[in-house]
């Protein structure tokens, strides 16, 4: 993944990578594939929006999406990039949870993104997030079930008809038993690498108290990080027939760029214009003040 410059005069470099899995391995999931419609659909939309601003863009479609090819674009955008550049990283797809070994969850549980072949583990996300040099800027945008906060409740059954975004509690567990060394050997290899337990910036959530404010997570972070998920705890994440209901309405406040204000405005728009039953979360990590006053994807 190359680095190039945005645009003439501008020493800032961009680059953004996009998620998008319609199914995952069921030889990695005991049998389950995870069927969705339309996330291939957001990772496209996604990329469409680093383009028009200039990013040099990696897209992960379903079978490509393996643990392997999205750690590596990762750390590659990781070397690449310098104090003032940007990292744009947007994931559509199933989140799941695996239990917690490390102990820095309170509720036991690790939260994960279902990639092709195998989960990636947020401790695991957030380790290389930290690896990012400092003044780096990075946005993460996840349309998925995923966590919000550490008291994290079981999510509602989704209205009939629609598909959500989660890995079945019973399939989590199943999968979870029959590859336990491996995902129990990942968060330990996470840890020690480290240097002790992961700081998870989940944890900082609990202490939020009103519903979408911003939180920022004092640890060793040198980037400075925004991440928008698509729901809290207690909600799912819809899956739609061209696009995820959360990217539905990203896109459409973004309005093909018309869109003017902040990341602060912008998740304050998307989150007026979802329904009650999804509310989608914002929490920051690092010195992420003034990269919140920045306007949406500027480069």
């Amino acid at each position: 993944m190359a680095a190039k410059k945005t645009k003439p005069g501008n020493d800032a470099t961009a680059l953004s990578l996009h998620i998008g899995l319609n199914a995952v391995s069921a030889a990695a999931y005991e049998g389950w594939d995870g069927p969705l419609a339309a996330c291939e659909f957001d990772a496209s939309d996604m990329a469409a929006i680093a383009k028009a601003k200039g990013m040099t863009s990696t897209v992960l479609l379903t079978k490509k999406a393996t643990r392997a090819n999205v750690l590596a674009a990762i750390r590659g955008a990781a070397k690449a990039l310098k104090p003032g550049d940007l990292f744009f990283m947007s994931y559509s797809g199933h989140g799941g949870q695996v239990p917690d070994i490390d102990h820095d969850e309170k509720d036991r549980k690790d939260e994960t993104w279902c990639l092709f072949d195998g989960q990636l583990i947020d401790d695991e996300l957030y380790f290389e997030l930290s690896k990012f040099g400092a003044g780096v800027r990075i946005l993460v945008l996840s349309d998925s079930c995923h966590s919000g906060t550490v008291t994290r409740d079981r999510p509602p059954i989704p209205p009939p008809g629609t598909r959500a975004r989660l890995m079945p509690a019973g399939v989590a567990m199943r999968v979870y038993e029959a590859h336990k060394a491996f995902y129990d050997k990942l968060q330990n290899d996470v840890a020690k690498a480290a240097g002790g337990q992961v700081t998870d910036p989940d944890a900082a959530l609990s202490q939020v108290g009103t519903a979408g404010q911003a939180s920022t997570v004092i640890g060793e972070f040198k980037p400075s990080v925004i991440l928008m998920s698509g729901c809290q705890d207690n909600q799912v994440s819809l899956d739609g027939d061209h696009n995820g209901a959360f990217t539905e309405q990203l896109l459409k406040v973004w309005n093909h760029g018309a869109f003017e204000g902040t990341y602060g405005s912008f998740h304050a728009r998307i989150r007026a214009g979802m329904p009650a039953s999804q509310s989608p979360n914002l929490f920051v990590l690092g010195p992420a003040a003034a990269f919140l006053k920045q306007a949406p994807f500027a480069t």
